[in-house]
């Protein structure tokens, strides 16, 4: 196992073939924070070995989510299939151990050998002719390269999440490490690629707990340190099924189209499957600080969208408004919309103090932002043009001059709004949804005094003026 004072090192290993997995990110995630957290390294092998379906596209894809959600990796991203010479050179070096062998047998042969099995009740697994034939008797053939799997007694993995889980070894086959055309298996690559990576724990799904016990196997056969090993459950949807398509967003990228900051994702994801007492809200500091593998429980995980909004509302309300815009323009790019102009820019910095609280994602937040991105004239809703009748149009008149000569500060604003209602006869409400109307056009907006100071002074008297005349 490895060693206490060994440097930490992870690794993320995602197969090309699509998106990424909101399940992968979550995975990457805790690899990220148990390696950090520690002071280690934490690393990046697209696991591409799969030609036909790996995909540049589908890489760039993965290491665009990676870094939207930030999680940095040292060094370059590796590719598993150009180590293959490595790997090969592996199971050749297991050949020459004497724990593998070349099997000459056929698909056919194969095939032939399980279906008498069938048909007289026994296990299909492969039992080869050739684990121990003369090494003078072998033809010259293609042949693969099988692990000398032992035949007897168990194979445990001590695993961090699951506990000790034991497989009996019989029921584990002489696995291919190396195809007759000489490509090595996806089972071989793994491991020689985290032996040589310097991988400590492999922290992954658990769908891959039978392929530790097989992996495991050729750490012996080597004669190399087996890692730790932590397999997390998987992500299950709201009614506890397998999460997919049908329960709403899997792909990482579509949760960044929806508006969710990168905070808040790595805040829940954390907390999908992982606690740290009862706490749900916390920073990235206190996340690395506390992450361990221990506190990952082993029933699988269910993605709750109301909490994911109550999380990502709670990390808007806590950002720094700067660091909140070039989050808010890449939501923009990411879902297609038009960028802001320096004009808007500049509105939802001055904004962002009344515009981030009560938005759960960034999309609500720039719905709240209308009045400042929106330009002269207004259109106005229906809803709210109907506070727009002739004495409210009167009013507004009598304010516009009112305003026109008073500082621009919040308290003469409030003091100036509820004089004029006050001679009147009338409480400030009543001409709140006037304002509302000439300010955004809409019924429902932030504060009318919020709007005026962001909007400044020229242009809310513009405003005024395009509904009081």
């Amino acid at each position: 196992m490895a060693s206490a004072q060994t440097q930490v090192v992870t690794r993320f290993a995602p197969s090309p073939t699509g998106y990424l997995h909101i399940g992968g990110a979550r995975t990457a995630l805790f690899n990220w924070l148990y390696a950090r957290g520690r002071g280690g390294k934490f690393l990046l092998r697209i696991e591409d070995t799969d030609r036909e379906r790996s995909t540049p596209e589908a890489t760039a894809a993965i290491l665009k989510g990676l870094t939207w959600l930030g999680l940095d990796w040292d060094g370059e991203a590796v590719s598993q299939f150009e180590g293959r010479e490595r790997h090969a050179e592996v199971a050749r070096e297991m050949l020459a151990r004497g724990n593998a062998y070349k099997c000459f047998s056929t698909q056919e042969e194969i095939e032939a050998f399980r279906e008498a099995a069938r048909a007289e009740g026994k296990s299909t697994l492969f039992q080869s002719p050739w684990r121990d034939a003369d090494p003078a008797s072998l033809p010259d053939a293609p042949y693969v390269i099988r692990l000398k799997a032992p035949r007897e007694g168990v194979t445990v993995i001590a695993d961090q999440v699951q506990g000790d889980v034991t497989f009996r070894n019989d029921q584990l086959d002489d696995m291919v490490c190396l195809r007759s055309d000489g490509t090595p298996t996806y089972m071989l690559a793994v491991v020689v690629d985290d032996h040589d990576m310097g991988v400590t724990h492999v922290i992954r799904g658990d769908d891959h707990l039978t392929n530790a016990a097989r992996q495991v196997q050729i750490y012996h056969a080597m004669g190399w340190d087996v890692p730790v090993f932590a397999h997390i459950p998987l992500i299950h949807g709201p009614d506890g099924k397998k999460l997919s398509k049908r329960h709403g967003a899997v792909g990482l990228e579509e949760y960044q189209v929806m508006g969710y900051p990168a905070a808040g994702m790595r805040n829940y994801l954390t907390r999908l499957g992982w606690s740290h007492g009862d706490d749900e809200f916390f920073t990235d500091a206190q996340a690395l600080e506390w992450f361990d593998v221990t506190g990952i429980g082993r029933a699988p995980a269910r993605l709750d969208f109301k909490k994911l909004e109550n999380i990502s509302g709670q990390h808007i309300a806590a950002s720094d408004d700067a660091a909140l815009l070039p989050e808010i323009e890449a939501f923009l790019a990411a879902s297609a919309k038009e960028p802001f102009t320096a004009l808007q820019q500049s509105r939802m910095l001055a904004g962002m103090y009344c515009l981030k609280e009560r938005a759960k994602t960034f999309g609500e937040l720039l719905e709240k932002a209308h009045f400042a991105l929106t330009e002269r004239p207004l259109e106005v809703e229906e809803k709210a043009a109907k506070s727009l009748e002739s004495v409210s149009r009167g009013i507004l008149v009598e304010l516009t001059a009112a305003l026109a000569g008073v500082n621009w500060t919040r308290d003469e604003l409030e003091a100036t709004a509820a004089s004029v209602a006050g001679a009147h006869g009338l409480g400030f409400g009543k001409i709140a949804g006037p304002l509302r109307a000439a300010l955004a056009g809409r019924a429902v907006t932030p504060s009318v005094f919020d709007m005026m100071l962001v909007l400044g002074r020229d242009e809310s008297l513009a405003r005024l003026n395009d509904q009081a005349a």
